[in-house]
C-alpha cells in the first residue's frame, strides 16, 4: 500500500470519527442550549415589559408577540424581538413597548456582533434605559452625538464611537415597533 493511500485512509477514519464524536456531543448540549436559550428569552420579557402578573403568546404571521397582562388579565405591555443589522449583522433584540405601541417600555439585546469595546456597549443599561419611555409617533426619536437630548422622550444619547450601533439600534427598534403596530392592529380587527 503506498504512503498516499494510507495517508488518505488514516485522514478518512480521523475526519469520520470526529465527526460522530461531534455529533453525539450536538446531540447531548443541544437541550441545555435550547433551555439557556429559553432562560434568557423569558428574562428579557421580564426585563423590558412593566410589571404584570402573566403573559400569553400570541403568534402573528414570523412575529411571536408576548402580551404582558395584569391579575385583572388586562394588557400591561407587549414584548416582542426585532431583527436587523448594526455595525454587524444579526443585531436582535427585545423591545417592550405599551398597549397602544406609542411608548417604549424597555428594550433587551438578545445576540450581537458589533465591534468589543465600542458597538457592543449597547448591551450597557446606560445605554438600554435610554429607550425607555421613549415616545413613538410619526416622527423617529433622534440620535444624538456627544450630548444628551433636550427631550429625552424624543432622543437618545449616541455611545461615543459607536454611532452606527447606536442608530443601528434607533432604526430596529423604530421600524419594527411601527411594524408590529400594524400587524397587531389589523389581527385585532379582524
Amino acid at each position: 500500500m503506498s504512503t498516499s493511500v494510507k495517508m488518505m485512509i488514516t485522514l478518512t477514519l480521523i475526519a469520520g470519527i470526529s465527526g460522530g464524536v461531534l455529533s453525539i456531543w450536538n446531540g447531548y448540549t443541544e437541550p441545555y442550549i435550547e433551555k439557556n436559550r429559553l432562560e434568557i428569552l423569558k428574562k428579557a420579557i421580564s426585563t423590558v415589559l412593566p410589571e404584570y402578573d402573566h403573559y400569553d403568546e400570541m403568534f402573528i404571521d414570523e412575529t411571536i408577540l408576548y402580551i404582558g397582562k395584569d391579575t385583572n388579565d388586562q394588557i400591561v405591555g407587549i414584548a416582542f424581538k426585532a431583527v436587523g443589522n448594526g455595525f454587524s449583522p444579526d443585531l436582535t433584540l427585545m423591545i417592550g413597548v405599551d398597549p397602544s405601541f406609542t411608548n417604549i417600555t424597555g428594550i433587551e439585546v438578545l445576540e450581537q456582533t458589533e465591534t468589543p469595546g465600542l458597538g457592543n456597549k449597547i448591551e450597557d443599561a446606560s445605554f438600554k434605559d435610554q429607550f425607555i419611555g421613549l415616545i413613538l409617533d410619526q416622527t423617529k426619536p433622534s440620535v444624538i452625538k456627544n450630548k444628551k437630548p433636550k427631550d429625552p422622550k424624543r432622543g437618545i444619547q449616541a455611545i461615543s464611537g459607536a454611532t452606527i450601533s447606536s442608530k443601528a439600534v434607533m432604526d430596529i427598534m423604530y421600524d419594527q415597533v411601527n411594524t408590529v403596530r400594524e400587524l397587531f392592529k389589523h389581527y385585532n380587527s379582524m
